[in-house]
């Protein structure tokens, strides 16, 4: 029998680098401000507009250079230190916040204001996003790197129940305003956070040299590897049709339940709720396959479904505890494959790449979501994200699970072991398909469709 004490040493492995508990108490305060903006930000928009397909277009507009720049922010993470990085884009994301702020509260904010502000942090993000994932890897290493991007998803979905909470209340007593000058406020923590690690115990992957066409060999990269190039096709469906929260959400609250800022709160917070169990899951086991992607986004396929059929308001708020717990699987689980899949060059191009897959296609999404939520209902909104969850892991599945030969067979990569990478020096080798992390345990099949051997962005 497994002891609590061991238990909780295997959860929380990550926990024993100082530079990532830092990180993580930095983040928990910065996140939570970003969620209350993202919260108060969709609000605002409707408010202004009393149109669901506003709001999408606002989403769209914020993720579009995500979708046209993250693997370009990926290569600026191969290239410099990453940890400076952080310092300019967190910087720029807390003048960006203020601003908005500053409009609201003094009440001169326009709607054009609103989306120049959210196309503005949406540049930042291309290349914060792809900065933050990747440096995870150099703080901890690869062994407890399972286990410290589960640890991660826990973090920001403790941020989805704290931060729209927090947001929710604001806007009913205060005003909208201070949501966002909060989230100002919120950067000074994880800046400061950074800036207190001991740079000698951060393991920096070898500088990528400039050199011409470093993107197309990526995509060469990624196209010859059948686990990542599915594993992003799978985040790239799921975040255009499935990841629209923040469009559904407000219109699923105001127009099928009739409920106002603090019923959208609580959704999210509920989605939060159950982000927040499947990540400790996750971290439990510390182990990662291509089967247990699979599974969990048909998981989040069904749970989304069950939330569009929901009776009552209550129902609802149920129905996304259980979308939380198999959209964090999802996520987690995803971003632990890539990042393992990829040598240490190619790394931030490759979560630059799914950055683009999971947010930068809701730019292409968002609109389509929110005129479907209000023409003809939020329900049918949730519908079309789940029928998208479910049909990409079915081909997914006879892309990852159906093959035979060497690629399946092997072992999981898990918080104790690890496969290393193509040897730093070896960049004639990242043309072709780096080391996998093997689809089937010997001789486990049958847990692993039990769910067995699961491990883990904004």
């Amino acid at each position: 029998m497994t002891r609590p004490g061991e238990v909780f040493r295997r959860t929380f492995a990550a926990f024993s680098v100082r530079n990532f508990r830092l990180y993580f108490a930095g983040q928990m305060i910065s996140v939570s401000g970003a969620w209350m903006q993202r919260v108060a930000q969709s609000w605002l928009v409707l408010e202004m507009t009393d149109s669901g397909a506003i709001v999408g277009a606002l989403t769209a507009v914020q993720f579009v250079p995500i979708l046209l720049l993250a693997p370009m922010g990926g290569l600026v993470a191969d290239r410099f230190e990453k940890r400076r990085v952080l310092y300019f884009t967190q910087s720029l994301a807390a003048g960006t916040a203020l601003t908005l702020g500053l409009l609201v509260l003094t009440g001169t904010v326009e709607l054009w204001m609103v989306f120049a502000l959210a196309l503005t942090l949406g540049l930042v993000g291309s290349v914060d996003n792809p900065t933050r994932n990747s440096f995870v890897m150099e703080m901890v290493g690869r062994s407890r790197l399972a286990n410290a991007v589960a640890l991660n998803t826990v973090l920001v979905n403790s941020a989805r129940v704290i931060g729209p909470a927090i947001g929710g209340l604001l806007i009913v007593t205060v005003g909208i305003g201070w949501c966002f000058i909060i989230n100002a406020t919120s950067y000074l923590f994880f800046l400061t956070a950074i800036s207190l690690m001991r740079r000698e115990d951060i393991d920096r992957s070898e500088p990528e040299l400039r050199r011409r066409g470093q993107l197309r060999q990526a995509i060469r990269y990624v196209s010859g590897h059948p686990v990542l190039r599915s594993t992003l096709v799978m985040s790239a469906v799921i975040g255009l049709f499935a990841y629209e929260f923040e469009v559904v959400l407000p219109l699923l609250a105001r127009f099928t339940f009739q409920g106002d800022a603090d019923t959208f709160g609580t959704m999210f917070a509920a989605m939060g709720v159950g982000a927040i169990v499947g990540g400790l899951v996750v971290a439990n086991r510390g182990r990662t396959s291509p089967r247990a992607i699979v599974v969990a986004a048909m998981a989040m396929g069904a749970t989304m479904g069950l939330t569009a059929v929901a009776p009552n308001v209550w129902a609802a708020h149920i129905a996304l505890v259980t979308v939380g717990l198999t959209s964090s699987a999802f996520l987690t689980l995803s971003n632990s494959v890539l990042q393992l899949e990829s040598s240490p060059q190619m790394r931030g191009r490759v979560v630059g790449m799914r950055a683009t897959a999971i947010l930068g296609a809701r730019p292409v999404g968002a609109p389509i979501v929110g005129w479907i939520g209000e023409h003809l209902g939020p329900r049918f909104a949730l519908g079309l994200g789940a029928v998208a969850a479910i049909g990409v892991a079915l081909w997914a599945r006879s892309r990852m699970l159906d093959r035979k030969g060497p690629a399946a067979s092997g072992h999981e990569v898990s918080a104790e072991e690890g496969e290393p990478g193509p040897s730093n020096d070896d960049h004639d080798a990242l043309d072709q398909p780096g080391p996998r992390v093997v689809l089937f345990p010997s001789g486990t099949e049958d847990s692993e469709a039990d769910g067995g051997g699961k491990g883990h962005r904004a």
